[in-house]
């Protein structure tokens, strides 16, 4: 992908780890990826058997350039979805809850928490599903929505990701 200003890719390393993670949950999952960027977390989750892909991003020119991925990558039609959206708000209504949910969006505007809150209120996740974070500060399970539980946490230089559960009863 062409370099736009602010685009924060997630680590290779980082990505490879979180792909490890979610093996056993990826095949035929629903997911979300509202703060798309490069793509890299929604054509990765497509690669490896995600029946759906849903990505989102704030910026005109980072969604014209996910359409074009998509087109080259074979994933137009029922599989994926790209549209323009300001996060969490202008997130389109979920039709059908989300298995997994990739959540990394810029560090410096305080998104992450009260995007977990939202997504929990407005009925987009799974009964069970699992949700990646990324942030520059560790998370603790108090920070999370009360049925979220983390079960996987790392560093990679200033950077902490972590995988959370989300499990309703």
């Amino acid at each position: 992908m062409p370099e736009v200003e602010n685009l924060r890719p997630t680590p290779d390393r980082v990505r490879e780890t979180l792909f490890n993670w979610l093996a056993p949950y990826i095949n035929g999952a629903r997911c979300l990826d509202p703060f798309a960027g490069s793509g890299a977390l929604g054509f990765e989750a497509l690669s490896r058997g995600a029946a759906y892909v849903e990505m989102a991003d704030q910026s005109t020119e980072v969604i014209q350039l996910l359409r074009d991925e998509l087109v080259r990558f074979g994933g137009e039609g029922e599989k994926a979805c790209i549209y323009r959206a300001s996060i969490p708000a202008g997130l389109r209504p979920a039709g059908k809850p989300f298995d997994i949910v990739f959540l990394d969006p810029p560090y410096h505007e305080n998104l992450l928490l009260p995007c977990c809150r939202y997504l929990e209120e407005h009925g987009y996740l799974a009964n069970s599903s699992y949700i990646y974070l990324e942030a520059h500060e560790l998370i603790k399970d108090n920070d999370l929505p009360f049925n979220w539980q983390l079960s996987k946490t790392r560093k990679a230089g200033q950077v902490f990701y972590h995988l959370a559960h989300r499990e309703k009863k």
